[in-house]
């Protein structure tokens, strides 16, 4: 799906025609089909292959400057709709005149940019709006960490009461989606450093132009990434030392539980062991006394409550 827009005064932005090229218009690609892209890499003078590789999955953060192209992939926090986390490359691409954006699938971050809040961005002032999709993207990632948190202390609470794997599963994939939360965050990371430097070289000046304030809003983004980072670090800590916690007490109650299932096996042997001593087919003592049968559960029933003050004081129940 490809949408050409434009910002105009007042804070409008104007979806245009497909059908050609308007200076300081956003390209906004999502999930493309081939012909797209094609017809957008013609248009406006782009690498056919780097606009597939920001559609790659697997795809790391980078940016390159080459041939009056800015080309940056950077990697957006993802949360689907059954709420599990992920990362999702996007492509950055800027020539002299165009912007454009591309992903496989609708986000959050590049959703935010739309009619409603047109007043926050310009797409004529192609360098701030690059910085305020960086923003946005870190932004997402401190809220999904929240997300994050709030579930793993629900995963707690119910981790006290069961001793089934289920909420283990539901840690697993929370502690493999903060490892693609680390890597990208650090590769995106090196990719706002490397603008820092770029950001006032003569080549980068004739295709994005960045003001005073803009490098102070980059600046912020490095340091809102940063702490991005070391809170994904340290929510990582955390989460292993609670699942090698949980593991523990998991494996503890199963113990107690096999050894008050052993407890109960004994107590209720004892009965059955004199009752089978007693229904044998061969004389026995008392077998004459017509107390007999009340003697012997009486023998029982002493034995069994003494056998469960033992257990009591040992701790078996």
């Amino acid at each position: 799906m490809l949408r050409i827009y434009k910002s105009e005064d007042g804070g409008k932005l104007v979806k245009l025609k497909k059908n050609r090229v308007t200076p300081l218009s956003w390209y906004n690609m999502i999930n493309p089909s081939v012909e797209e892209m094609e017809k957008v890499s013609e248009q406006l003078k782009l690498d056919f292959d780097m606009l597939k590789n920001a559609l790659d999955l697997d795809e790391r953060s980078r940016v390159e400057f080459e041939d009056g192209v800015l080309s940056l992939i950077v990697n957006l926090p993802w949360m689907d709709d059954d709420g599990k986390f992920d990362t999702l490359p996007c492509g950055l691409f800027f020539t002299k005149h165009n912007f454009m954006t591309i992903c496989s699938r609708e986000n959050r971050i590049i959703g935010a940019f739309n009619k409603n809040t047109a007043k926050t961005f310009d797409t004529r002032e192609r360098g701030r709006f690059l910085l305020n999709i960086l923003s946005k993207c870190t932004q997402f990632y401190l809220k999904y960490l929240s997300i994050i948190n709030q579930k793993t202390e629900e995963i707690e609470y119910s981790l006290r009461k069961t001793t089934k794997n289920k909420a283990l599963f539901k840690l697993i994939e929370i502690q493999k989606a903060l490892v693609y939360f680390t890597t990208a965050l650090k590769d995106n990371h090196l990719v706002l450093l490397k603008i820092l430097r770029m950001i006032n070289s003569p080549a980068m000046a004739k295709v994005v132009k960045f003001t005073d304030d803009d490098i102070d809003l980059l600046e912020d983004v490095i340091v809102d990434n940063k702490q991005a980072i070391e809170m994904v670090d340290m929510h990582r800590s955390i989460l292993e030392g609670m699942m090698d916690g949980f593991a523990s007490i998991i494996n503890n109650n199963v113990n107690l539980v096999m050894k008050f299932l052993a407890a109960i096996t004994i107590i209720l042997s004892i009965p059955t062991m004199l009752a089978s001593f007693w229904g044998m087919n061969v004389p026995v003592p008392g077998a004459g006394n017509p107390y007999g049968f009340l003697i012997v559960m009486a023998i029982s029933a002493l034995a069994t409550i003494l056998t469960i003050i033992y257990f009591r004081k040992k701790g078996m129940f």
